[in-house]
């Protein structure tokens, strides 16, 4: 219930994007923040450890991202990709962006990137069809594991 209620008591004015990083709500789903830009747990996960990799300015297209930005992007997506590798030992991973609503970007207006771990046998058909997530671990508890691995 406390996720049910969250996502209810998230509908507000603005970019949630853009309010992240100044949220004391929001504080439990950072990993790693940058000059340019910042890791945190998505909050409506596909699986345990899905993260977004978010630049702090508000930009609605990866062609609007500058070189210093996509440079630091790139970095966090493989310190994140190494940090989820050392905790979870995921057997693979789904790494994308869906740029434009008609693409499936749930926030249009500010570009992140998924990172998504995958395990063998990790999906069924309630995810599938049923657009239910089903996951074995509460936000809280990834981010306890992981963000010491994005000290290092």
């Amino acid at each position: 219930m406390e996720y049910i209620q969250d996502a209810a008591a998230d509908e507000t004015e603005g970019c949630i994007f853009c309010d992240i990083p100044s949220s004391p709500r929001e504080a439990d789903r950072i990993l790693a923040r940058g000059d340019l830009a910042y890791v945190v747990l998505n909050k409506f996960p596909y699986n345990p450890g899905h993260l977004l990799i978010v630049p702090y300015r508000h930009t609605p297209d990866i062609e609007e991202l500058t070189p210093d930005e996509s440079a630091e992007l790139q970095s966090l997506l493989r310190r994140s990709v190494r940090a989820l590798r050392d905790e979870a030992q995921p057997h693979g991973f789904n790494i994308g962006m869906n740029v434009g609503r008609v693409a499936g970007a749930g926030i249009p207006d500010h570009v992140h990137w998924h990172v998504v771990p995958r395990w063998g046998g990790d999906t069924n058909f309630t995810t599938t069809v049923g657009q239910t997530r089903v996951l074995p671990e509460l936000l809280a508890e990834t981010h306890r594991r992981l963000v010491p691995r994005f000290a290092t």
